[in-house]
């Protein structure tokens, strides 16, 4: 594939060799899983033996370094060839992991021991495996920018209701990671957007073993809810204000979403590679190979430039957004700086979504009807492949309406 994502970084070459050495296991329990409509955990017990799971903690703490967000596609595409179901949970994980190697190398720079060494803990429980972290920033009838999942206030902390859905990896997951409103906690008065991390085994918790989907089936995406969840004070940590964009939700959104769409290039790079073995194999005595009719060529011809362009558009995006990152710090990161790296990553997300629903649609009609039958696999990555769109932000009937906005200067504000 002249046009596939290369790793630009040491780290990165590391995150995407690992990443293509368990695509064969991941392909080989994909249906049994998919039919089950649960989630293997042997995927992610191969993932951790090889440092997919590890890959952004400091090699000094068992991990690759991983920095680069284009290497962190790449490395996404690999695990999408695989099992789409296992590489969106492996993703909500390694975003959430990020954070944590950010705020450790934050507090370790402002000398703050105390939170470094809590940081420090965590992230050797990653590395052991005692730690697999989910993640959801998804309610039923709202939006990222206004939770209803509350943190109120107690004397000795916070309590916790509410309901998250799309709670991708739950049940394995031994953490979860989310945001919520926080009422009344802003200086003057006002709610604030806050997150916490807490273990799935809080008094209180109560996964819902919910999931049945039409495709991600064995992503685990079941829905939990919170019931007088009480947790310590330091847990809830604010974001900015509710219902409004500031620079923390932002890049939050971006950078833990923006990989999200090497799984769903991936599923359309394992599809074209079924077309391509489908459209040469052998034809029965005295038939022409599908590879040798006019409409198969055309069919592959138009899938090759639309993976070449879902690529390059991928790639592009992942140099735009390591750029951003180095050069947008601290005070140089404005509000106005993170909604154009979000347009430019919707714009990503609208061409990569539609393309690689496309590229499964057409390789279904190159491997015949044979790819309607529920044993193939084309039959589970059209299914799977169709999840692209729904993960925000923004949904297609959004995307444009934003996209156009920021392109005009409109900056909007919720």
């Amino acid at each position: 594939m002249s046009y596939e994502l290369t790793p630009r970084t040491e780290a990165g070459v590391k995150f995407v060799a690992a990443a293509e050495s368990v695509v064969e296991p991941l392909r080989a329990r994909a249906d049994e899983a998919d039919r089950a409509g649960t989630m293997n955990r042997q995927n992610f017990t191969d993932m951790l033996a090889v440092g997919v799971t590890t890959a952004f903690l400091p090699e000094a703490l068992g991990g690759f370094g991983l920095t680069s967000i284009h290497d962190w596609m790449a490395g996404m595409t690999r695990l999408g060839r695989g099992d789409g179901s296992a590489a969106i949970t492996m993703n909500m994980h390694l975003a959430v992991s990020r954070g944590l190697v950010i705020g450790y190398q934050r507090a370790l720079a402002s000398g703050n021991k105390p939170v470094a060494s809590g940081i420090e803990a965590q992230l050797r429980q990653i590395a052991s495996g005692e730690m697999y972290i989910c993640a959801t920033a998804t309610e039923p009838g709202t939006d990222n920018l206004h939770p209803f999942t509350e943190a109120t206030r107690t004397d000795d902390g916070w309590e916790i209701n509410g309901l998250k859905i799309f709670v991708t990896g739950s049940p394995i997951a031994t953490h979860l990671a989310m945001n919520l409103r926080m009422p009344g906690a802003a200086d003057d008065g006002g709610d604030l957007i806050g997150s916490v991390m807490l273990p799935l085994d809080t008094p209180g918790i109560e996964p819902q073993d919910d999931w049945d989907a039409m495709g991600m089936r064995a992503s685990g995406s079941q829905a939990v809810k919170f019931n007088n969840v009480k947790v310590p004070a330091p847990m809830v940590r604010p974001m900015g204000p509710w219902g409004v964009w500031s620079t923390a939700v932002l890049m939050n959104r971006n950078v833990a979403n923006m990989p999200l769409l090497g799984v769903f290039l991936g599923i359309a790079e394992h599809a074209h590679e079924l077309a391509l073995t489908a459209a040469s194999k052998q034809a029965k005595k005295g038939k022409p190979r599908n590879a040798d009719r006019p409409g198969i060529q055309h069919t592959m011809g138009e899938m090759e430039i639309a993976l070449a362009t879902a690529q390059a558009m991928l790639a592009q995006t992942g140099r735009y957004a390591d750029e951003f990152m180095a050069t947008h710090q601290g005070d140089a990161l404005t509000l106005e700086a993170g909604h154009e790296l979000l347009k430019n990553h919707q714009s990503m997300k609208w061409v990569v979504n539609r393309n690689a629903i496309a590229i499964v649609d057409q390789a279904m009609s190159v491997a015949g009807g044979g790819a309607f039958m529920a044993g193939h696999p084309l039959s589970r990555l059209y299914r799977d492949v169709r999840a692209g769109p729904f993960m925000q932000p923004y949904s297609p009937t959004e995307a444009r309406e934003y996209i156009g906005k920021i392109a005009l200067g409109i900056y909007p504000e919720d």
